[in-house]
């Protein structure tokens, strides 16, 4: 059987790098998207080595049934460590940190995206966020990836080389 991980936030960016570096090396992603047209999408371009999952990572049923059902790697954003429960979960899981300053997320969310959380000074509400969530990002994760400054390959690769080291 193959080595499962799960990815959230697979349709874009650093968790689409994650499902294609991580298919390529015989896992079999379960990629965590908001939209079933992604997950159609990335099912036609992974096939067997792709299962999405419609989940928003902030539905703490959705989290604990990830965690529960699926063997591997959860790395999660949007928040959802500020869920104890999450964090509870999550402890004994092989968790990654996608680090970034918060120059380079306003750099790559933009100045313009409405994005609640993220509304009126978008890099001074990064900043404030970071600040909040870093240390129970921390708190979590057995492996930490800084991402600024590096493309979604480079990051996917230290992720990769983390979970054959570790035998994942």
């Amino acid at each position: 059987m193959a080595r499962a991980v799960v990815v959230t936030g697979a349709s874009t960016g650093i968790g689409e790098a994650c499902v294609k570096v991580l298919a390529a090396a015989g896992f079999h992603v379960f990629g965590a998207v908001r939209k079933p047209a992604d997950g159609e999408r990335l099912a036609a371009q992974f096939g067997a080595d792709f299962t999405p999952l419609l989940f928003d990572v902030t539905d703490q049923a959705a989290v604990e049934a990830a965690v529960r059902d699926h063997q591997g790697v959860l790395a999660l954003g949007g928040g959802a460590v500020l869920n104890e429960a999450t964090r509870t979960l999550l402890r004994d899981q092989p968790t990654v940190w996608l680090k970034v300053s918060a120059a380079q997320g306003a750099h790559r969310v933009g100045l313009d995206v409405p994005r609640p959380v993220l509304l009126g000074n978008v890099r001074g509400r990064l900043s404030a966020l970071l600040t909040e969530r870093g240390p129970l990002y921390e708190e979590v994760a057995a492996f930490s990836v800084d991402t600024d400054g590096r493309s979604p390959e480079a990051v996917v690769e230290d992720i990769a080389d983390w979970l054959v080291t570790r035998g994942t």
